[in-house]
This record gives structure tokens, sequence and C-alpha cells, in this order.
């Protein structure tokens, strides 16, 4: 597709300083900008590309601009990070949405396909399932008994939706993730472990999107849950009966074991562990690589494993570095004291 300056200021309400004819065919980085194409700057620490990108057209935070001329043609605007998000998701919608059946996919007689959906070749729509309008399930996607997946979702390839999961309106699923697996149950016996039936399942609401390679395990009994609005990264086991709340965002190969019950509005960072059976509030901060195993207050930082207050945990390592020298310290203290 091919845009000028002018047409892509008037999606974003932005101010062209420069040639309002210039002509875009592409998007690259700032850092490796090409002539005809598209990038953006929204931090001061990238302000110097403003004078040695080779992209035709820019746009940018106002609160950046220095001066009244610009080698490329600058479209301002109040916050170019938006702005250029803005434009990512009509240039996505411009793309289209498939439709129809593709050749070699099957799908149950009872299963009820709802209008404009595409599926793929090679995915299986188990018997009563249903997929809502708008919806686009990639080839070699599972769809197990029962499934109800809401409209306008997004059924990356690969995706295994085992039995009488239910997923909302509007949401994502990418590659590889399994969702309604087993969960990790089982009763020690003096013969081993005995599995315990996990016979619950999964519950997505609407605008959750999941990345790929993540495991969410159906309740040993209910529902897990995944609420409303949550951001979910790649490479994450959900356990059963877990219960997420609504606008959380979970970073990579972060794990939540069974039975936890997580709030609204918090950010769990990359590579958290979370025990189980404990209850996490609203809008906390877990920093990356924390251990959780006690209940967290609302809007509470932590950090550490086990994970305790940001702020302590910061006063504390910096006595944990200097601890060689006060070991030393204390060692010359006490041979003095002999002496």
């Amino acid at each position: 597709m091919e845009f000028t300056a002018s047409q892509i200021a008037s999606f974003i309400d932005g101010k062209i300083i420069g040639d309002e004819n210039a002509l875009i065919t592409g998007v690259s980085p700032i850092e490796g900008g090409e002539t005809g194409h598209l990038s953006f700057i929204a931090q001061d620490r990238f302000s110097h590309y403003l004078d040695t990108s080779k992209c035709s057209v820019i746009i940018v935070s106002e609160n950046l601009l220095a001066k009244d001329t610009y080698n490329p043609t600058i479209i301002a605007v109040k916050d170019a990070y938006l702005s250029f998000q803005v434009l990512m998701n009509l240039y996505q919608e411009m793309q289209g949405r498939k439709e129809g059946i593709e050749d070699g996919s099957s799908i149950h007689d009872t299963a009820v396909i709802g209008d404009k959906v595409y599926i793929g070749a090679f995915t299986y729509v188990s018997e009563k399932a249903k997929i809502g309008e708008g919806s686009q399930i990639y080839p070699h996607v599972y769809i197990g008994k029962g499934v109800k997946i809401g409209k306008n979702c997004k059924i990356d390839s690969g995706a295994r939706i085992y039995d009488y999961c239910i997923i909302g309106d509007n949401c994502v699923i990418h590659s590889n993730t399994v969702i309604g697996g087993d969960g990790f149950g089982f009763q020690p016996t003096p013969d081993g472990f005995k599995k315990i039936p996990q016979l619950g399942n999964v519950i997505i609401e609407d605008d959750v999107e999941i990345g790929s390679n993540c495991s969410i395990d159906r309740a040993t009994i209910g529902s897990t849950i995944i609420g409303k609005g949550t951001k979910i990264d790649n490479l994450i086991q959900i356990a059963h009966n877990v219960k997420i709340g609504k606008n959380n965002v979970i970073a990579a190969q972060a794990g939540i074991a069974g039975s936890t019950i997580i709030g609204d509005w918090n950010q769990i960072g990359g590579q958290v562990g979370v025990v189980g059976h404990i209850k996490i509030g609203n809008q906390v901060k877990i920093q990356a690589q924390s251990g959780v195993n006690s209940s967290v207050s609302d809007k509470e930082t932590i950090y550490g494993s086990p994970a305790i207050s940001y702020n302590d945990y910061l006063r504390s390592y910096v006595h944990f570095r200097n601890l060689p020298e006060v070991v030393k310290r204390i060692n010359n203290l006490e041979n003095n004291s002999k002496d």
C-alpha cells in the first residue's frame, strides 16, 4: 500500500512540517530507516535521528521538535508512540479477514459455525463446538468437544483448546498454546502417585491475548479463569483453579501454581514464580525473577526470592554486595580484640 504524508497525518490528527506529498511505501525502525519509509520518535534519546535518518516521513512527539525545518517530512503529534500504534491498528484492519472453510479441515456435524468465520486446512472442530461470528481459526488447530469460542477471535496455527473450555469475544491465542490440559493433580499412595481426575474447564473472558507456547490447565472441578483484558506473554504456565482478574499483564516464563487468586491491573515480570493457594491483590507490581510465597496486598511492589518489599530488597542488596568487606572488618575487629 502507498500513502502520502498528508493522508497519514489525517489518520492521527498530525501537523505536517515539510512535503505533504511525500510518498510512503513501508515502515522502518528509526535506527535503520530507508527512503520511502515511515518511522516515529517518541523519546529524546532518539532525537538525533531527526537529522540523520533516511526515512522520508517521521512521526514525532511535538515536545521533541527544536527547529522549524528538517530533512525528512515531520508529522508532529502529541504522543508519537500512541499515534504510531493507531496507524498499525488501521493497517491491520485494512488487510481484511479471511472467510470460509479450507479443504482438509474436519468439522463435526453438530458443531455450530457463525457467519464470516475462517477455518484453515487440517483444523479439527469437535462435536457441539461453537465458533462465533468473524473468528479466524488458522490451520492445524484442535478444538475439543463442547468448546465455545466467541466473536472476532484469532486462534493461530497449532493451538489446542480442550473439551468444554470457553473463549470470550475478541481474544487472540498464539501458536502452540494449550488451553485446558489436565491440571497437575496427583495423590501420593504407598504404590506411587495416583492421578486425580481433572473435570473442570478453562474460561477465558473477552479481550484476552495469550502468547505462544503457553499452558493454561483446566480446573480439577470448577474453572480456571483468565479475566477480561488480561495479556499473557509467551512460555507461561497457569495451573489448575487459578483465577486471574481483569487487565493483568504477565511477562514471559512466569509460572502460577494452583488455586492462586490474582486481582485486577497487576504487572507480573518475567520468570516470576507464584506458589499455590495464595491471594495477590490489585495493582501489584512483581519484579522479574521474584519468587512469591505469601499473599500480597493491594498496590505493593515486591522483589526477590522470597519476594519482599521492593525498597526493602534494594536496601538489603546494598548490604549483601558489601558482605565480603563487612566480614573482613568483623574478622579484623575480632583479631584485634584478641591482641
